[in-house]
């Protein structure tokens, strides 16, 4: 009789011997498996749409920012403003003519470093769309025309050149010729290095102008933003027959370091803030920003009367 034999055919499964239970007083781990398609759970927010609160850490909406004139809603922490934004902000539609628009600065010293003052001056007109640190013309706030310059602190730290210092001198110069009070916003690091004694002397020509301005009783309002430091500070941002500032703007000369090292003593708790400066008489006010127009058309409408009653006159 034949024999028939079966093969075990193996299903591909094969056993498992368990692993040994561990020893007492041993600890183990069991990994868990990866899951190939897990994402992760933190969510990616796009770029251009919210910006954080360099002071109480909340994320504003740009839109938001930008319909509050860069002020942060929760806080109040004013951000840095672009010239051309700042201009909108102030005044009325379609009257600003802006003055010396083309004035470009030139690398008269030939100035060498990390990169050439040329390679500089290109990069900022590309990101900032201005030809230097200030744009200055002649625009309506409220009923009053008025010389309007506002420094940028995008371009180059906001540093006064030759450029900066010739267009204020003309805007003021203009401004004399046309009875018109003065207005300038200023926001600067000082003096700019690349351009050496051409620089420092954009503060003597500055304030002279104004002195001519003064002599025909036209007023001139400062309004100092953060930061506003060194050879601006020391010319014609603190001569003003108004000077106000911004909420929390950084005003003074030398930094804190500096003024500590050679004093050798400790400095007060908020100095160089606008809020120091306003208590200890260097400034006249503090104005927020949303109230900084019509602060302004205040102002005015009292400095100016009396020189519109001459005007009237004749005289």
């Amino acid at each position: 009789m034949a024999t028939t034999t079966f093969n075990k055919k193996s299903l591909g499964l094969e056993t498992v011997e368990p692993p040994p239970p561990p020893a007492e007083g041993q600890t183990t781990f069991v990994k868990k498996p990866k899951l190939a398609g897990a994402k992760s759970r933190k969510r990616d927010i796009p770029e251009g749409l919210w910006t954080k609160c360099n002071k109480c850490g909340n994320m504003i909406y740009d839109k938001e920012l930008d319909d509050n004139f860069k002020v942060c809603p929760k806080c109040q922490f004013h951000f840095a403003i672009g010239a051309r934004e700042r201009i909108n902000s102030l005044v009325e539609t379609c009257s600003f003519e802006e003055s010396d628009a083309s004035l470009e600065s030139v690398d008269i010293l030939k100035f060498t470093g990390v990169s050439s003052y040329v390679a500089k001056l290109e990069q900022y007109k590309k990101s900032t769309s201005l030809k230097d640190a200030v744009c200055t013309g002649i625009g309506r706030i409220g009923i009053h025309r008025v010389g309007l310059g506002v420094m940028d602190f995008g371009f180059l730290g906001g540093s006064m050149g030759s450029v900066v210092g010739e267009k204020l001198t003309r805007l003021i110069e203009a401004a004399t010729d046309k009875g018109l009070p003065v207005i300038i916003f200023a926001t600067s690091g000082g003096a700019r290095m690349y351009e050496g004694m051409f620089s420092l002397m954009q503060m003597a020509k500055t304030c002279a102008a104004l002195a001519y301005h003064a002599r025909a009783k036209l007023p001139y309002i400062s309004v100092l933003t953060n930061p506003t430091l060194a050879g601006v500070s020391a010319s014609f941002a603190t001569v003003g027959d108004l000077i106000i500032a911004e909420p929390g703007a950084m005003i003074g000369f030398a930094g804190p370091r500096v003024i500590e090292s050679t004093t050798q003593s400790e400095l007060p708790p908020g100095f160089q803030t606008a809020e120091f400066l306003l208590e200890h008489g260097l400034i006249d006010a503090i104005v927020p920003r949303g109230e900084m127009k019509a602060r302004l058309c205040f102002y005015l409408d009292y400095l100016m009367v009396g020189r519109e009653q001459l005007a009237a006159l004749g005289r």
